[in-house]
């Protein structure tokens, strides 16, 4: 994806979405009107006294028993549209060309539904060729200035990749800017403009919005400059699978090039970034997503301060605990999130965590599912002491560790081991597994046996619905490791005599590592 794509046009989040950036910030200062109606005084409408505000006409609101309603949104834009910008980027092809000098020769710049794609990419790398010199792109964001020296909080994909950065106002005026910091996880970036004039800024809203509230956004959807939509906040904490943070939606239009832009409530203050669009046509459908202003208040300060965000780590791979799994491990409720891997070298494989640790607490505060562990982890300070409860072997155990702190990248953490699929030779040596609608033969995933290979998968079985495919390998049996067919079915019986409902399974598919919970057939 060329820069352009990612900074400003839409990039795709999951089967239909698409992210943007946004455009400047105002000052958030307005008026208090009085409404007299019938004997009744209505006072305090919400914006810091200005003279410019208080000679706004009375009609600009009407006074409703839910609070003020305004007829238009003038006052409030010309306030703060001078705080939102336009963020230029061009990435003049030497980072992309370092890449490439770095990684070897790569593919052609051919389509993937080009019927010579799959040919290129199956060549080995010394026939690939190397490529020409990269041509310099460009893209566009929003923006807006959150102090009167300069910094202007704008998306991560705005300007990842980017070698000029350029922050523009509606009267054309172009500033050089710099890049103080970026924060990927939460898709934020900090920039500084290169002068030492004073801007007007805009503010975080400090209380939180509600559903209903109305939200205007501003920003240079498709490079038209400072636009202003209007809408309303239509949800709050939505998993857009981004992370395991939550963002706010609106209905206020939303396109490409609004990515980085401020969203604000009818008090001039900016409620959230705009960041992600969900979007079939790659248009506005009135589905947007903002990250909350809390949050971005947070992340600012860090880049500010050290240009980096710094997050506690706990080192583990995670997932939720459903009803099946909680049946299967002896959990009454299907609460917390279960280890399905442990880095190797980790804060948690030091402290002397295990996979299929149900985590049930953090610091006495209960963990209800896999993005509440991850928030309440990244929350703490690096190098904190924390009290781990944990649900092992049918008790709970207390477990104390120094958290870590996150990776900024994937290539920090060790790659998960890789396995292998069963080999042909060992087709004779197959055995049944009725109670889990499964057939079992060796499997070979390293120097040593280990595993059993899954030959086949009954397909109404609850194996089948779960996603378990014929060469997935069977690690463990309700914790125990296994290397032979015979293991699984002794392990799976001594679950079943129990009176548990269903066993846990520790599955490997190619490099990656899952707890599956498989119940019993009935028949």
């Amino acid at each position: 994806m060329d820069l352009q794509q990612q900074a400003g046009n839409n990039a795709k989040l999951g089967p239909a979405q698409a992210r943007f950036k946004s455009p400047r910030k105002i000052v958030s200062v307005l008026t208090a009107l009085a409404v007299v109606s019938g004997g009744l005084a209505v006072s305090n409408v919400g914006f810091s006294p200005l003279a410019k505000a208080q000679r706004a006409a009375p009609s600009q609101n009407v006074v409703t028993p839910f609070g003020r309603a305004p007829l238009s949104f003038a006052d409030i834009v010309e306030q703060v549209k001078p705080a939102v910008v336009s963020v230029s980027v061009v990435n003049d092809g030497s980072k992309d060309e370092a890449k490439n000098n770095e990684n070897g020769p790569k593919l052609p710049n051919i389509p993937e539904d080009s019927p010579l794609h799959d040919f290129f990419k199956n060549l080995p790398k010394q026939f690939r060729g190397r490529p020409g010199p990269s041509q310099p792109r460009r893209g566009q964001g929003s923006g807006f200035i959150v102090s009167s020296d300069g910094y202007v909080v704008t998306n991560n994909h705005v300007i990842d990749g980017a070698t000029k950065i350029q922050v523009s106002f509606d009267d054309l005026e172009k500033v050089d800017a710099e890049l103080v910091g970026t924060d990927p996880r939460t898709d934020l970036a900090l920039l500084k403009m290169k002068t030492t004039k004073t801007f007007p800024s805009v503010k975080f809203a400090k209380s939180k919005p509600r559903v209903g509230d109305w939200a205007l956004a501003i920003g240079n959807p498709f490079g038209l400059g400072g636009t202003v939509t209007a809408g309303i906040v239509s949800a709050l904490a939505r998993d857009i699978n981004e992370g395991p943070y939550d963002f706010m939606q609106i209905d206020a239009a939303v396109n490409k090039g609004n990515s980085g832009g401020p969203t604000f409530n009818l008090n001039g203050e900016v409620i959230g970034v705009n960041t992600a669009i969900f979007s079939p046509s790659g248009g506005n459908v009135g589905i947007a997503f903002a990250v909350p202003a809390a949050r971005v208040e947070k992340v600012i300060a860090q880049l500010k301060k050290t240009g980096t965000v710094a997050r506690g780590w706990l080192g583990v791979k995670i997932q939720n605990i459903d009803e099946d799994t909680a049946a299967s491990i002896g959990l009454a409720v299907a609460k917390g999130a279960l280890v399905s891997d442990v880095t190797p070298d980790g804060p948690a494989k030091k402290a002397g965590f295990k996979m299929q640790d149900a985590i049930l607490e953090v610091d006495g505060s209960q963990i209800e599912n896999s993005r509440d562990l991850a928030r309440k982890i990244a929350e703490i300070a690096p190098g904190t002491n924390v009290a781990v409860k944990v649900w092992r072997g049918n008790s709970h155990e207390m477990i104390n560790l120094v958290l870590g702190t996150f990776p900024t990248s994937t290539a920090e953490i060790a790659k998960l081991r890789q396995g292998k699929a069963p080999t042909k030779d060992k087709e004779k040596a197959k055995m049944a597994l009725k109670q889990l609608g499964l057939t079992l033969m060796p499997a070979r995933t390293g120097d040593d046996n280990e595993g059993v290979a899954i030959a086949e998968v009954e397909p109404k079985s609850d194996a089948a619905q779960k996603g378990l495919r014929a060469g997935d390998v069977i690690l463990q049996v309700d914790r125990r490791l296994v290397s032979a067919p015979e293991e699984v079915v002794s392990n799976v019986k001594r679950v079943e005599d129990q009176g548990r409902a269903a066993v846990l399974l520790l599955i490997q598919s190619g490099g990656q590592k899952r707890i599956v919970p498989l119940r019993f057939s009935k028949g």
